[in-house]
């Protein structure tokens, strides 16, 4: 599996960020007298951005007259507590040195809203990512390609020779999207029989299984 740029989701795939998902999500709901989601559910949850997380998670999704303010609970809270139990998964630190002393092109490409996207790239993977990419209002998130054509653009690296590397079908899609191969991680949000459901094809159990 040797490529020469590797495009990675975040959540799911290089962190562990579910149990900090998780408790903005019941804060959330809990302000605003909603019934709590369970880990497992929230853990469905995700893979299409936090405001498709919140929708789901939300009575009545967006039609719940208190969808924009329990959405906007959400990311304030999450905001602040994003780091409270989220750590990278065991292997990706080695898996990221290993692919940077290689010069490999490695940018991480997400539907976690932008700003936080930034902010754990650059405390968790500084030394090894400098792209980063997660929800912008200008550009259609995955599973369109347009976020993976803007890391390659920021990369200076070409789509002949890329990889993209995640944990649920949203990612299947967004490389099946820009025509480019999917590697489906096991450690994620979903277990292998969905994803293979999904149209994944190949699939790794541990990090080093990558390079």
């Amino acid at each position: 599996m040797n490529y020469d740029t590797y495009i990675f989701d975040l959540d799911g795939t290089l962190l562990d960020s579910l149990t900090d998902l998780a408790i903005s999500c019941n804060y959330a709901l809990r302000i605003n007298n909603m019934p709590e989601r369970t880990i497992d559910e929230v853990r469905c949850f995700v893979g299409n951005g936090v405001k498709k997380l919140m929708e789901r998670a939300i009575p009545n999704g967006l039609q719940n007259p208190a969808f924009e303010k329990t959405y906007a609970d959400f990311r304030q809270h999450y905001l602040v507590h994003n780091l409270d139990n989220t750590k990278p998964y065991p292997g990706i630190i080695p898996l990221l040195k290993r692919l940077h002393s290689e010069g490999k092109n490695i940018a991480v490409v997400s539907n976690k809203f932008y700003a936080a996207t930034q902010d754990l790239v650059k405390h968790f993977f500084d030394e090894y990512i400098t792209v980063a990419i997660g929800e912008r209002e200008n550009i259609r998130k995955k599973p369109a390609p347009d976020t993976v054509f803007e890391a390659l653009r920021q990369l200076s690296a070409s789509l002949s020779g890329a990889v993209y590397i995640g944990d649920s079908d949203v990612d299947v899609m967004t490389a099946r999207n820009c025509n480019i191969p999917c590697i489906s991680v096991l450690w994620g949000f979903r277990t292998k029989e969905f994803l293979i459901k999904n149209g994944a094809t190949t699939f790794v159990t541990a990090p080093d299984e990558i390079f």
